[in-house]
């Protein structure tokens, strides 16, 4: 039973895994998403995000510390350049998981995992949804006086041009 135990180990030795989890971060860091499967999506994450939070303070402390799990330059630049600079007012949260469904060779669980900052998709559309949302009520509720009667004089006048087009025509048929 594994009562208490919050590290999946994904069937690998310490060594390994720490390895597998640097390269992933500076994959997703440098990509900005990564297709993975989801228990190592899940263990990324929790890997990554700490991180991020660390670089969102810019010292050279920070840096050495991230470097030490990271190993990657190119990477590090990355996160201290870009994207701690679009991550910089947001509490947590940075990653994304998008399950795909299942890979055809053995059937494992797919997902991507991607930085929740550089989707411009889902970002666009957040960003209509919150645009063009209004109101909308069960209820229409009581018009103005001047709305209904003005209303009302339209109808009029369409039913007055109705019976006079009728009348026209049964002209027309008696002829």
């Amino acid at each position: 039973m594994r009562h208490g135990k919050k590290i999946n180990h994904l069937g690998r030795t310490s060594a390994h895994r720490k390895a597998m989890l640097s390269n992933m971060a500076s994959s997703l860091i440098l990509h900005k998403r990564v297709s993975t499967t989801i228990a190592k999506a899940k263990a990324l994450r929790k890997y990554v995000e700490p991180l991020l939070t660390k670089s969102k303070n810019d010292t050279t402390h920070s840096r050495r510390t991230i470097f030490s799990y990271l190993q990657n330059k190119e990477s590090l630049k990355e996160l201290f350049d870009q994207v701690s600079s679009k991550i910089a007012n947001r509490p947590g949260g940075y990653t994304r998981i998008l399950k795909t469904g299942n890979r055809l060779g053995d059937n494992a669980d797919m997902c991507i995992i991607e930085l929740v900052d550089y989707n411009e998709a889902m970002l666009g559309t957040a960003a209509k949804a919150t645009e063009t949302k209004t109101r909308t009520r069960r209820r229409g509720g009581k018009r103005k006086e001047s709305e209904s009667s003005s209303n009302a004089g339209a109808t009029e006048n369409n039913a007055n041009s109705v019976d006079s087009s009728t009348s026209n025509s049964e002209n027309v048929q008696d002829v």
